[in-house]
């Protein structure tokens, strides 16, 4: 059973990140990892979100030279949003989400 405060903290890791970027996400799952998996799992899920989606906009910022990257950039910069936003309810509600279009790297 997972506890109301893993909730919590599962969707701080989402929500914070909306302030800090990597480093209030990778505090908390730093400091709680080892005491919950379910922290954990959310936790790398965040970091290869964050990771995966900074590869993208990076290649999608080269292609603008050929000018795909104008139709790239918004699109990767919404879906990072997007998956951001649904981890962060699927992590308060319990669920373990798999965030799709990630590179699995932790």
């Amino acid at each position: 059973m997972i506890s109301q405060e893993e909730k919590t903290l599962a969707l701080l890791i989402y929500l914070v990140s909306f302030l800090t970027a990597i480093i209030g996400p990778l505090i908390i799952w730093l400091l709680k990892k080892d005491e919950s998996a379910f922290i954990d799992y959310h936790g790398r899920e965040y970091l290869n979100l964050f990771i995966s989606y900074t590869i993208y906009m990076t290649v999608s910022g080269i292609l603008v030279i050929l000018l795909i990257g104008f139709v790239l950039l918004p699109i990767v910069g919404a879906a990072a949003l997007i998956f951001t936003i649904i981890g962060a309810v699927k992590a308060y509600s319990g669920e373990y989400y798999r965030i799709p279009f990630l590179l699995r790297i932790l």
